[in-house]
């Protein structure tokens, strides 16, 4: 997770290696488009796209939907970073559609706010826009977790661009990555593969550890760890991988050699294209094999 540790390491990183900042991401989206940060697949297929709400027991969420144009697909429900729904998370979400599945990206903050919560260009290096997400951090809780998932798998699954036949798939960032494991034991008949991206808490001493769950789930996981959060806590890889074997569970867990926590959204100020890509390459790997 995002704390006075990530924060330092960032900000060597991005002294020592000039990396794109999201200052940098605003304005380049501003003006040329993302696309030119994210590579487009040879054969992508053309998409649709649009802002969605989604009704869920505490009121009404609001989303980004983006699916192949034609047919029915397997669904993919992506959790944000902490700075939630916003244009690097969109992207990425019509970089999944083009590949082949329909993808709704969730703003989990939308009890207290709409997407963006934060302007573009906004980091977590800066104590304002610290001050406007923590808050919103603490406002989830694993419960609201649970009760969103179950939510937002329902809208996917009411979608004539879903192919409710199929197994669907969770990807989350950072805190995402913790709600995707309460995604998958919440819904063990629909979610057939999790991805964790630098995701924090997921291993923790709370009753509701996320590791715990994962004798409730039926996914394959992809977990994607980043080099400094593995140094805080070492022994977390071999938690997940001692409780995926006791459940049977196929589960891909590796430490990024060179990338923070961050590296993966390309707005980020430790973006790391090489293992970004790499990361993206092995979740696709990923869903080939288990949402087919």
């Amino acid at each position: 997770m995002c704390d006075e540790d990530t924060l330092r390491d960032a900000e060597e990183y991005r002294c020592r290696s000039g990396s794109l900042t999201r200052r940098a991401f605003g304005a380049l989206s501003a003006g040329a488009g993302l696309a030119m940060l994210l590579p487009r697949a040879e054969a992508a297929m053309d998409v649709t796209a649009a802002n969605v709400e989604v009704s869920t027991p505490d009121g009404t969420a609001d989303a980004y939907f983006v699916h192949p144009s034609s047919g029915a697909h397997p669904g993919v429900l992506v959790w944000p970073d902490a700075l939630g729904l916003r244009p690097a998370f969109e992207q990425m979400g019509r970089r999944l559609a083009e590949s082949g599945y329909a993808v709704l990206v969730v703003n989990p903050y939308y009890r207290r706010a709409r997407a963006p919560v934060v302007e573009e260009g906004a980091t977590f290096r800066d104590e304002a826009t610290r001050k406007v997400i923590m808050p919103l951090m603490r406002s989830l809780s694993a419960e609201t977790n649970v009760t969103d998932a179950q939510a937002f798998v329902a809208f996917l699954d009411a979608q004539d661009a879903v192919d409710s036949s199929r197994k669907m798939g969770t990807t989350g960032y950072c805190m995402g990555g913790a709600i995707t494991m309460r995604t998958a034991a919440a819904l063990p008949d629909r979610i057939g593969a999790g991805a964790s991206f630098h995701g924090g808490r997921l291993v923790t001493d709370a009753p509701d550890s996320p590791h715990l769950l994962v004798g409730r789930m039926r996914a394959h996981y992809l977990f994607a760890i980043a080099e400094n959060d593995d140094r805080k806590q070492p022994e977390a890889k071999r938690v997940l991988r001692d409780a995926f074997d006791a459940a049977g569970l196929p589960a891909e867990i590796e430490v990024y050699e060179g990338a923070l926590h961050g590296w993966c959204p390309p707005d980020s100020a430790v973006y790391h294209e090489e293992q970004a890509e790499r990361a993206w390459s092995r979740l696709l790997a990923l869903f080939e094999t288990t949402l087919a």
